[in-house]
């Protein structure tokens, strides 16, 4: 959309037959790291993220704001962001390409030509200037035979997510209540994860449920068997709320499961990579193109996660140089195959920073033309995307009641 904006003719090629990525198919319902820290944070990100906002906020009981203490994060309804996607899309001019593959990816030195992608109705060839891998996966650079880093020790756990109709909100339970019941009963019911998660949205009757983790390797019979053993563990989950909590869950029934939600899998190697310790320090690197105060959330256990958050005032911040692979010219990442540790990128890999990485990767690009990435001014990239360097606007509901 950015790049759209940008007056640049924009093909945009999805693997699944619908628009929306993870943050609609994967059900994810949650905008995390797009506000700092503190019961009423600042917006750290703009750009579509002002879009989505405001539009989703005209719309009755689209958007959710829950402050604090620690963090604001935006509950959405995934069936009204699904047709904002869509709708966006057509009217800024964007081919789609859906339910399309990546196959093959043809080289010419440091600049990627083509891509070859597989649909069910024959295969297409794709050819641009510039290239945005927001495959997640960093699919496009591994198929290009670029350096990628997986995390060979540490497995990182994903979550499917279930939407849950028909609750007693006035009887929702805690969240503390929740998880010590969890952590409680939970070997009884087989669940593998021992956290219980539920996001609400006054007034709809319904609940996003991220109660489980499941395995996301990065070999395809493995990641199929993983989908089905992560849908028996939602129905584990969601067995266990309607007998533990059944004033709230007990005449609930399942509306939706989300595809397979992923977390970390495989990244790029980029020109810098992004640190624990620079998170932890707030570092501005020279090169930032977007920033979060979100704390490090690292599912790196089976039952559980490494959560780790940053005082009110706090903000780390993304290198330009974490996008772009040394080795390619037209190349940017965007999203969660940036370069960064394990534990740095569970802190970044969020959608609010997501949005920043998409936002810089468009004007990169632009400034780059048929040159290098490596090679633009960097003081013009940081100039186009200050709003997400520097601004600090409070929230839009906030602003609205003012006015």
């Amino acid at each position: 959309m950015e790049a759209a904006r940008l007056g640049r003719k924009v093909v945009l090629v999805e693997s699944f037959p619908v628009l929306g990525g993870q943050a609609v198919n994967s059900i994810i319902g949650t905008y995390c790291g797009l506000y700092s820290n503190g019961t009423h944070g600042y917006q750290f990100t703009h750009g579509i993220a002002d879009d989505i906002l405001r539009d989703l906020g005209k719309q009755d009981r689209a958007l959710f704001y829950r402050h604090g203490p620690i963090t604001t994060v935006v509950y959405y309804d995934e069936i009204a962001l699904s047709r904002w996607v869509d709708r966006t899309v057509e009217k800024e001019g964007i081919i789609p390409l859906l339910g399309a593959t990546m196959h093959r990816v043809e080289r010419d030195g440091r600049r990627i030509k083509s891509l070859e992608v597989v649909t069910r109705y024959g295969n297409v060839i794709v050819e641009a200037t510039g290239f945005v891998d927001a495959s997640g996966d960093a699919a496009l650079a591994w198929l290009a035979g670029l350096p990628c880093r997986e995390s060979e020790n540490t497995p990182v756990y994903g979550t499917q997510m279930i939407i849950v109709e028909g609750i007693d909100e006035s009887k929702h339970p805690a969240r503390p209540d929740m998880a010590a019941a969890m952590k409680e009963h939970g070997e009884k019911y087989g669940l593998v994860r021992k956290e219980a998660i539920s996001f609400v949205i006054p007034g709809r009757g319904v609940a996003a449920l991220n109660m489980t983790h499941t395995e996301t390797p990065l070999e395809p019979l493995a990641m199929s068997v993983s989908t089905l053993k992560g849908r028996d563990q939602a129905d584990r989950a969601f067995r266990f709320l309607r007998d533990h909590f059944p004033d709230c869950f007990d005449k609930a029934t399942v509306r939706a499961y989300g595809m397979p939600g992923v977390r970390q899998t495989r990244w790029l190697k980029g020109k810098t990579q992004l640190t624990l310790q620079q998170v932890r320090d707030g570092y501005r690197h020279p090169d930032a193109i977007g920033r979060t105060a979100w704390p490090v959330e690292l599912h790196d256990k089976s039952d559980g996660h490494l959560w780790q958050s940053f005082p009110p005032g706090h903000a780390h911040y993304i290198p330009f140089s974490s996008l772009t692979p040394e080795e390619s010219d037209n190349l940017v990442a965007a999203g969660r195959c940036l370069d960064a540790d394990l534990a740095a990128l569970s802190s970044v890999r969020v959608m609010g920073p997501c949005m920043a990485m998409g936002a810089a990767a468009a004007h990169a690009l632009d400034i780059a033309g048929s040159g290098s990435v490596h090679q633009i001014d960097i003081a013009e990239l940081q100039k186009r995307v200050s709003d997400n360097l520097d601004r600090k606007d409070a929230p839009w509901e906030v602003r609205d009641e003012q006015g």
